[in-house]
């Protein structure tokens, strides 16, 4: 799973490559391990990388990375346009407002977002 480390507000961020499918399965595991193998604590995934059931809240996937995320503490953002998803459920909606409000896990429209987000704190 090709990433790049890149410089943003001071800090080392893997960007992950967007052209590569990534396991739901896995997904929470698979991120914490990327972030420790390029010995970085934040980590850009590319929204259109994550299989659909990620956005589904039922499926848990999104709480456990953000649970893995701060048992590790490590930061996950997730890069790229969500609002369909956030159109079709007022619950994942209002879990993007609160994970955007947290340390652990954000949703970002663009690397510019995160940019601002790791520079001056939390963006609502």
């Amino acid at each position: 799973m090709p990433g790049t480390v890149v410089e943003l507000a001071n800090r080392d961020v893997l960007v992950l490559d967007a052209s590569h499918d990534l396991a739901a399965a896995t997904l929470a595991n698979d991120l914490i391990g990327l972030v420790w193998e390029h010995e970085v604590e934040i980590i850009a995934v590319p929204a259109e990388c994550l299989p659909a059931e990620v956005f589904n809240l039922r499926s848990g996937i999104l709480g456990e990375m953000a649970q893995k995320a701060a048992n590790y503490r490590v930061r996950m953002a997730i890069v790229g346009d969500v609002s369909g998803h956030m159109a079709a459920s007022k619950a994942f909606r209002d879990y993007v407002y609160e994970t955007n409000k947290g340390l652990t896990l954000w949703m970002v429209p663009d690397m510019a977002a995160l940019d601002v987000r790791l520079g001056t704190g939390p963006v609502v």
